[in-house]
């Protein structure tokens, strides 16, 4: 019986794995370990790939937001306008600068924070909108540009699942202040543990980023502010500078597969998100769908040996440790009804063309 794994690392190319362990023996044999010449060459590298005047390796996306904000002088007393339907790393940063989390609702089409909705949501203590690239799909950044202008609040990126994402042709995390970005396993781009990075055309945020992440230092042993321990890995690094070669390939491999549920999944049971407008403004780093008997289909899936996860269950403000500390100034109609629908369809640049036709023709034989 065919199985179809919703991530499957064990099936890259041998040549990728060989690479690797190559890049690692080289850290090991080099004799340096904390922010290195991997590291600096892989900020040479994601910079120029995202085209953007610098990028600071940091510990993770969660670290880039806080570090990022925390440059930017975001603390107690501010809201930052967010959404409701991500990762929890996402207002969880916010929070941990004593600002506020504000939700929005968002967009069914897309699952994209709703700037109608958002527009609801600013206030006197407004600093920022914090926007998500949901699923690997660039949202319209010259509206939310537009919108953030007209408010006089600066306009912040979180683009972890988005790497490689374009709009209008140019890479996502370079429309606002900074752009945050994950290099977790699972992502586009990913390493073997955790990564992140920020980047920004900002000269004077990256300066206070750079020292941030290693203890608020300008130089070694004098702390200029009050910083954290956040330096991407030099080993994590190596990895990246090896499988940053591989993204293009392996984003487009994504965009095949997606293409193929798009024109082949016909259930009435199933609910696809939009195409998007420009083939370079999505990487499908998911592949989301929804239906209104999720929890039948994904246990029908399960039974055909088709591995589904649900990407993201419980709305930001139901989350048990954001009670008191996220305001909800709007009903989240849509983020409710997406949450308690949608599910992710294994979409990664390892699966075959018999595995994804494998899942169309189960998805269409439902009842």
């Amino acid at each position: 019986m065919i199985k179809v794994k919703f991530n499957d690392f064990q099936s890259e190319p041998i040549k990728l794995k060989k690479h690797m362990l190559s890049s690692i023996e080289s850290v090991i044999n080099s004799g340096s370990f904390i922010l290195g010449d991997q590291v600096s060459k892989f900020e040479e590298k994601w910079a120029k790939f995202c085209d953007v005047k610098n990028a600071i390796g940091v510990g993770n996306c969660f670290d880039a937001i806080v570090l990022g904000m925390q440059a930017m002088g975001i603390g107690p007393g501010d809201e930052v306008i967010t959404t409701p339907e991500t990762a929890f790393a996402t207002s969880l940063a916010i929070m941990k600068l004593g600002a506020t989390p504000v939700l929005c609702d968002i967009e069914l089409s897309t699952g994209h924070m709703c700037i109608d909705s958002a527009q609801k949501c600013v206030t006197a203590r407004t600093k920022a909108v914090l926007f998500v690239h949901l699923y690997g799909q660039a949202g319209n950044l010259s509206k939310w540009q537009d919108f953030c202008s007209s408010y006089k609040v600066d306009f912040i990126e979180d683009c972890a699942q988005a790497h490689g994402a374009k709009f209008e042709n140019k890479p996502v995390g370079t429309f606002g202040t900074f752009g945050a970005w994950s290099f977790y396993p699972t992502k586009n781009l990913g390493c073997l543990g955790d990564g992140g990075a920020l980047i920004t055309n900002n000269d004077e945020i990256a300066k206070k980023v750079g020292m941030l992440r290693n203890y608020g230092q300008s130089k070694r042993y004098y702390h200029d502010v009050v910083g954290i321990n956040s330096r991407l890995d030099e080993i994590q690094a190596a990895i990246l500078n090896v499988r940053i070669n591989s993204l293009e390939e392996f984003n487009l491999r994504r965009k095949e597969i997606a293409s193929m549920y798009n024109e082949n999944i016909s259930l009435d049971f199933i609910e696809k998100l939009s195409m998007p407008e420009d083939l370079n403004s999505h990487v499908y780093h998911l592949y989301v769908v929804r239906s209104k008997k999720r929890k039948e289909m994904m246990e029908y899936l399960t039974s055909k040996n088709i591995e589904t996860l649900i990407h993201y269950p419980v709305l930001i403000n139901e989350q048990k440790a954001a009670k008191g500390k996220v305001v909800v100034p709007v009903e989240l109609t849509s983020a409710k009804y997406h949450a308690s629908t949608c599910f992710s369809l294994p979409c990664h640049p390892q699966m075959t063309n018999q595995q994804v036709m494998h899942v169309i023709e189960t998805i269409n034989k439902f009842e």
